[in-house]
C-alpha cells in the first residue's frame, strides 16, 4: 500500500473506533460524506484490499507489446539511426506500418541514446511576428554539412523559405556557397511562384552591401558616391526585389531552424534513397520538398500571395548572367580578361568605337555583347602580334628539338664539310645559343671535332 492508502486506513479505523465522525473523516480525506460511506462499507467487507485500485499489477490494454518495442529499438539503431523522435515516429508509420505516438517512441528510444551536452542559458529575445501574406518576405541562406555522409562529397544546401508560411520555396545542392547557386535558387523561385517583395539574408560577400564610402573604395565608386553592387545585388534590382541584410543569425531564425530540421531529417532521407552525388541529391530534393512542406508549412494570416509575375517583354534568361561594362576599342574589339572579342557592324551603327557596352557572361562560359538592350553580332578577334610570336615560338621549339638518340648519332658521324677539305674549320657557337634539350644535358658543351 502507498502512503495515500495508508492514510485512508488510519482514518477509517478511527471511524470504526468512534473517534471520528463521517463528516470529520470526509474533511480530512477531502472526499464527500457519501464517498466516505462507500469506502467504509467496502473496508468492513474486504478489509485493506478494498482500498487498493483494481488495476494495480495489471498490464494496460494499450501497452506496446514487447516484440514491437524490440523492433522499434532495432530500427532506431540501424535503418533509422540519427532520426529525431518525431521523424522516427513518422518513418515508422510510413515505412513500417507501426503507429505509435512520439511520446512512446521517446520513452522506448531515449534510454539507448547518450545524454546531450548541456547548453548555455539562452538570452531573452522577443519573437518577431510573421509577415501576414505569403511572398512578402523570403529568407535565403546556405548550410555546409555532410549531407551525403561518407557516401559522397561535402555539399552546401542553399534554400529559400517563406516567412509567412514556413514553406520551402526553392533549394539546391552546390559544392560551395557561390553566386551561381544563388542565381539558380532565384530562378527556381521566380519560375514557380513569381517575384517576392523582399529577400532577407546575411552579410555574405555575394549579397549587396549598403555602407558608407571608405578610402579603400575605387575611384569610380568614390566619384559616383555609392558602392558598386554585387552581381546578385544587380539581379535583385532588375527584378525589383528589396534586399534586407540581417545583423545576426538569430534575426533570420526561420531559415536557421529550417537547416537544423533538414540536418536531422534530410540526411537520413538521402541515405534511405541511396543518393551519393550532388546530382542525385538534387533529384531527390525535388521529390522531398512537397512532402516536407505538407507536414511543416503553416497557413498565412492573410489569404492570397504577394508574388508578382515578370513584366511583359522581360526575359528571365536575360537577367540570369553576370554583366560587366566595357568600352569598345578603336578597332571595335572588347577586352574581357585574356579574351578579345570583335564587334561586327550592325544595321543601326557601322562602328561602336568608344561606346560603353555590356559583356554578359553566361553560366556555360559563353560571352555575348549588348548595347542599348540589344545583342550585337560578335566573333572572336584575330590574335595580336605578341600572341602570334608566342605561339610561333612554341611551335618552333617543338619542331626543332632533337631527340637525345639522334644527337648521339650525329656526334659519331663525320663532318661532311670538314672531310671534303672545301672549307676551313669553323668555330663552334656557344652551347646556350643552340641547345633546345633539357637543362641538365646542357651543362657540358659539345666536344670539338
Amino acid at each position: 500500500m502507498n502512503t495515500h492508502e495508508q492514510k485512508r486506513v488510519l482514518v477509517l479505523n478511527r471511524i470504526l473506533e468512534g473517534q471520528l465522525s463521517t463528516a470529520e473523516a470526509a474533511s480530512l480525506l477531502k472526499l464527500s460524506k457519501r464517498q466516505v460511506q462507500r469506502i467504509l462499507a467496502a473496508y468492513r467487507k474486504e478489509g485493506a484490499a478494498a482500498l487498493v485500485h483494481g488495476n494495480r499489477g495489471r498490464s494496460p490494454q494499450h501497452r506496446i507489446d514487447e516484440p514491437t518495442r524490440q523492433r522499434i529499438v532495432r530500427l532506431a539503431q540501424t535503418t533509422y539511426a540519427g532520426a529525431n523522435y518525431q521523424h522516427l515516429r513518422d518513418l515508422l508509420e510510413e515505412r513500417e506500418g507501426i503507429v505509435v505516438s512520439r511520446a512512446s517512441v521517446r520513452r522506448i528510444v531515449q534510454p539507448l541514446r547518450p545524454a546531450e551536452p548541456g547548453r548555455k542559458r539562452p538570452q531573452h529575445r522577443r519573437r518577431r511576428k510573421r509577415y501576414a501574406q505569403e511572398g512578402m518576405l523570403v529568407q535565403i541562406d546556405g548550410s555546409p554539412h555532410a549531407w551525403l555522409q561518407e557516401r559522397g562529397p561535402r555539399l552546401h544546401l542553399l534554400a529559400a523559405i517563406d516567412d509567412a508560411t514556413g514553406k520551402v520555396l526553392a533549394a539546391i545542392f552546390r559544392e560551395q556557397e557561390d553566386r551561381i547557386g544563388y542565381f539558380q535558387l532565384v530562378e527556381q523561385l521566380v519560375r514557380r511562384y513569381g517575384r517576392p517583395l523582399a529577400f532577407y539574408h546575411d552579410r555574405h560577400e555575394i549579397f549587396p552591401k549598403r555602407r558608407a564610402m571608405q578610402d579603400s573604395d575605387s575611384l569610380s565608386e568614390q566619384l559616383a558616391g555609392q558602392v558598386a553592387l554585387s552581381q546578385f545585388g544587380r539581379l535583385l534590382e532588375e527584378l525589383e526585389i528589396t534586399s534586407i541584410a540581417a545583423r545576426s543569425p538569430q534575426a533570420k531564425g526561420r531559415v536557421e531552424r529550417l537547416f537544423g530540421t533538414l540536418q536531422d531529417r534530410l540526411v537520413l532521407e538521402l541515405r534511405l534513397a541511396g543518393a551519393s552525388t550532388g546530382e542525385q541529391a538534387n533529384e531527390f530534393l525535388a521529390q522531398y520538398l512537397p512532402r516536407f512542406n505538407a507536414q511543416f508549412a503553416v497557413p498565412a494570416a492573410q489569404e492570397g500571395t504577394a508574388y508578382r509575375p515578370l513584366p511583359a517583354g522581360l526575359s528571365l534568361e536575360s537577367l540570369l548572367c553576370f554583366k560587366y561594362e566595357r568600352i569598345v576599342a578603336a578597332d571595335n574589339t572588347v577586352q574581357f580578361g585574356p579574351q578579345r572579342i570583335q564587334v561586327l557592324p550592325g544595321q543601326e551603327r557601322r562602328s561602336y568605337a568608344q561606346a560603353t557596352v555590356e559583356v554578359h557572361e553566361h553560366f556555360d562560359g559563353s560571352l555575348t555583347i549588348h548595347y542599348g538592350g540589344q545583342q550585337l553580332a560578335a566573333t572572336e578577334a584575330p590574335l595580336e602580334a605578341p600572341q602570334l610570336r608566342a605561339r610561333g615560338g612554341r611551335l618552333r621549339r617543338a619542331t626543332t628539338q632533337t631527340p637525345p638518340q639522334q644527337s648521339a648519332a650525329a656526334a659519331e658521324a663525320p663532318d661532311d664539310h670538314l672531310a671534303s677539305g672545301s672549307a676551313s674549320r669553323q668555330a663552334q657557337p656557344h652551347p646556350w645559343r643552340v641547345w633546345t634539350g633539357p637543362p641538365e644535358q646542357a651543362k657540358q658543351p659539345p666536344a670539338a671535332s
